[in-house]
């Protein structure tokens, strides 16, 4: 069986390296490239421990392979390898999931040219206020003509850039 990472649940990750099975406990942190600190919990058939490191420095990573040698009597090469490739498969993990959060906040939706054109025509007609109240209640909103006015004004005013600011007609 070849070496596995579970990523199923991101605050317990866990990776079969028979015959060690390690997980990382409270997942791994996507900022700062430059170091992984983990908090591993290793263990051999009803054997364990929990070592708290960053697998990056060097030091800290040789004086684990050395316990987990000696307190679960597995040999330093099988450890080495089982970090080493842990290590590896960590940083595939941490590098996708840095991508999958960076694409999903950059997914804002682009209006095609007869879109904005639509749309510059309604804001820029009179009565840009009544009209939008109407169409609020049009769209289900019933009721409280003022107050789904202010709902459409307070939801709307979170998209703008400069909240300290509103350019918005008291109509």
């Amino acid at each position: 069986m070849s070496p596995k990472l579970n990523t199923t649940n991101q605050d317990h990750i866990t990776y079969e390296h028979p015959p060690m099975d390690i997980a990382v406990l409270g997942g791994i942190r996507l900022e700062g490239l430059d170091r992984m600190r983990v908090t591993l919990k290793v263990q051999v058939e009803h054997l364990s421990i929990r070592h708290n490191l960053d697998l990056y420095n060097d030091t800290q990573t040789e004086k684990l392979i050395r316990k987990i040698a000696e307190r679960l009597e597995i040999g330093t090469s099988v450890a080495a390898s089982a970090l080493t490739d842990l290590t590896d498969q960590l940083e595939q993990y941490r590098l996708e999931e840095i991508e999958r959060k960076t694409s999903k906040e950059d997914k804002r939706k682009l209006l095609s040219p007869e879109e904005i054109k639509k749309a510059q025509q309604y804001l820029s007609a009179p009565n840009l206020m009544e009209r939008t109240k109407e169409d609020i209640g049009k769209a289900g909103v019933i009721g409280e003509a003022d107050n789904r006015l202010l709902m459409y004004l307070i939801f709307t005013s979170r998209k703008r850039e400069n909240l300290a600011s509103p350019s918005i007609c008291p109509c």
